[in-house]
């Protein structure tokens, strides 16, 4: 009896020694005091509060929500609107070093990016893909093309079946069609990307045209590729493939009544369009490449990569067929198609193709905006084209690009309202991605590192 007594107190007080459970630590964000936009109405939704668990939205409340939160940010009257979406971006591949690489995809996310699509594939990108995914990676979510399909990659119908077969296979999300492609190997191709369930988008070749070219099924086609060139009347007797650089070379030949029938054949066939409209106006304008690389932006790129672009830019403008009287009528008519493919036809995406010539990741993306706007759209216009639109375009509407509960924790805190002034976007206080939060201070911390690295990166 006394052993079992004894038994009984130790159990008793061995029960009695343990520390009392612990109590459980919030996961969960609150972020107080914000505006939130909503881009598909064009309406603000004063005095809210947005409650953010794991990468998701888990609340939003106009009165402020109890319980305990891991962390806390008070927006102070700022103002929330979905993260940006880079329709025509470019990721550096290897030999670039992985370093660069993961600045780049920082680059983007300083400009409120929070998905890429990547239009000139490789290897490296499927893993880099998956990492950012993991969040073992910082940077956007990312789509990726195949490697290039143009006139070297694919010179017969077979290789073209063969290429759109492997790319399938590997697990690229789109095919990137690139110039130079004969019209009978495009056919090809298209029955093979049918036959795969691979979309595929880009460049508009030369011997396929825009009209084929959208009633083959384009996913998008990006630059206005092959429109200009579509309003040559067909007895001007041209040579095709003496167009120039985009149809700038043909800009004087333009018949610009025949716009309205290639929106409307763009908005049967369901065909999304890229401008890149920044792309030709730092490109081909008669800007001087002193005053581009003057900008603040440009010091996150490497010495060599600016002295190339700056090559570039003084060989275009000391090119004896470029003029800058034909510039602006080509400027005009390509405002003119970019109005009426946003609102007759089936849509217009944000997209730079950073970074080409001067568009810097992050920062080329809202010179685009600004570039819609002289074109004459609305503020909501171009915000639904970077949000909403993108999210519709890959089917993931109900995943990410509006703000809502059950949605992707993936928004910007800006001071003031985009719905009037666009460039309240480039006023970021902080940016949540994947349920994370990145403050201003933490994204001037990074961008004053990688302007360091960049400047460094040719030094011996």
């Amino acid at each position: 009896m006394m052993k079992i007594y004894w038994y009984l107190l130790l159990l008793f007080l061995s029960f009695s020694c343990k520390e009392p459970p612990q109590k459980e630590i919030s996961n969960r964000t609150l972020v107080k005091n914000i505006h939130i936009v909503n881009v598909e109405e064009g309406t603000v939704h004063e005095n809210r509060h947005i409650v953010v668990e794991a990468d998701r939205i888990l609340e939003i409340s106009d009165v402020l929500p109890a319980g305990e939160f891991s962390t806390v940010i008070d927006g102070q009257g700022a103002y929330v609107v979905p993260g940006l979406t880079e329709m025509h971006a470019h990721i550096p591949s290897p030999p670039t070093s992985s370093d660069r690489i993961e600045e780049t995809l920082f680059l983007y996310l300083s400009g409120g990016i929070t998905t890429i699509r990547g239009m000139l594939g490789h290897p490296y990108h499927l893993k880099l893909r998956e990492e950012v995914q993991k969040g073992n990676v910082v940077g956007p979510r990312i789509f990726t093309s195949s490697p290039s399909l143009n006139g070297n990659t694919v010179q017969t119908p077979v290789e073209a079946m063969e290429k759109v077969s492997q790319y399938a296979a590997e697990g690229y999300d789109f095919l990137k069609i690139h110039p130079g492609i004969k019209r009978t190997v495009f056919d090809s191709l298209v029955i093979a990307a049918r036959q795969a369930g691979i979309p595929f988008a880009g460049h508009v070749p030369v011997d396929v045209g825009v009209r084929h070219a959208l009633e083959s099924g384009f996913a998008t086609i990006d630059h206005v590729d092959g429109y200009l060139e579509g309003l040559v009347p067909g007895d001007v007797g041209v040579n095709p493939a003496e167009n120039g650089f985009f149809g700038f070379n043909f800009t004087k030949l333009a018949d610009t009544s025949g716009i309205k029938d290639l929106v409307e054949l763009t908005r049967k066939q369901e065909v999304w369009v890229v401008p890149t409209q920044t792309l030709f106006e730092r490109w081909f304008a008669p800007t001087q490449a002193d005053s581009l690389l003057a900008q603040p932006e440009m010091k996150y790129m490497t010495p060599a990569t600016l002295a190339n672009w700056k090559r570039i830019k003084e060989e275009q403008l000391n090119d004896p067929s470029w003029d800058a009287e034909q510039w602006i009528l080509f400027d005009h008519i390509r405002l003119r198609l970019i109005r009426e493919l946003a609102r007759n036809g089936h849509g217009l995406l944000l997209g730079s193709d950073a970074p080409q010539l001067f568009n810097v990741p992050g920062f080329s993306l809202h010179r685009e905006m600004a570039t819609m706007e002289r074109s004459g759209l609305t503020p909501q216009e171009i915000l639904r084209m970077g949000t909403l639109a993108p999210a519709q375009f890959f089917g993931a509407e109900g995943e990410w690009g509006t703000i809502a509960v059950g949605k992707a924790a993936d928004f910007l805190l800006i001071e003031g309202n985009p719905l009037k002034d666009l460039s309240a976007l480039q006023k970021m206080n902080g940016l949540m991605l994947q349920g994370q939060w990145l403050s201003r201070e933490q994204i001037d911390q990074k961008l004053a590192e990688i302007a360091e690295n960049a400047a460094n990166q040719n030094k011996d």
